[in-house]
């Protein structure tokens, strides 16, 4: 069973926001295959259904961004799930709009979601989709950037990204991470 784990704040004010696409990846690939978010569990909001014949849960935790790892390691410590079927899902800074990066490995790259989850877990090694959403330009603050909604000029390359990552996710389930990284990294 795979586990993909959505980053992004709660809260209708941060909806629509840089900082959500992990939320926005997972609600676009719940939709896709007809799963459900349910009432909240290990600090997050979980959907559990099948790709294919293939079980996956969906995460999207609910501790604001700075604390992922909280809900992260909730739910590993309740359901005893191997980090080695996690996939987390993020917005980066250092990949352009509309483009996505796969990783098995890495630092936090100056992201708090991934820190707190490299925290929680012991270690830097596990499945990322990094979502690009450009850096702000000079002048703009980053924490106010990633708290900003898109600009209406990347709505097709955002929606486009958004189904680049679910198809890299779901093809992830069939493949190694290595080939997964070599089909959707080109």
């Amino acid at each position: 069973m795979k586990w993909i784990v959505g980053l992004g704040n709660p809260g209708s004010n941060y909806e629509k926001t840089r900082h959500n696409v992990g939320f926005m990846m997972l609600d676009a690939l719940a939709k896709r295959h007809g799963i459900s978010f349910g009432p909240s569990k290990c600090k997050a909001l979980i959907g559990e259904g099948f790709i294919g014949t293939d079980k996956v849960v969906l995460i999207k935790p609910m501790t604001y961004m700075n604390l992922s790892g909280e809900a992260v390691r909730a739910y590993m410590d309740y359901y005893k799930v191997k980090l080695e079927d996690m996939i987390v899902v993020y917005d980066d800074l250092d990949t352009e709009i509309g483009k996505i990066r796969l990783r098995y490995q890495g630092s936090a790259g100056g992201h708090n979601g991934i820190k707190s989850i490299i925290q929680h877990t012991g270690t830097q090694v596990f499945n990322r989709i990094r979502m690009g959403i450009s850096r702000p330009e000079p002048g703009f603050a980053v924490v106010d950037y990633v708290l900003s909604a898109f600009p209406k000029k990347e709505k097709e390359p955002l929606e486009r990204m958004i189904e680049h990552a679910c198809d890299a996710a779901e093809f992830s389930l069939g493949h190694t991470y290595e080939q997964t990284m070599a089909k959707f990294n080109g």
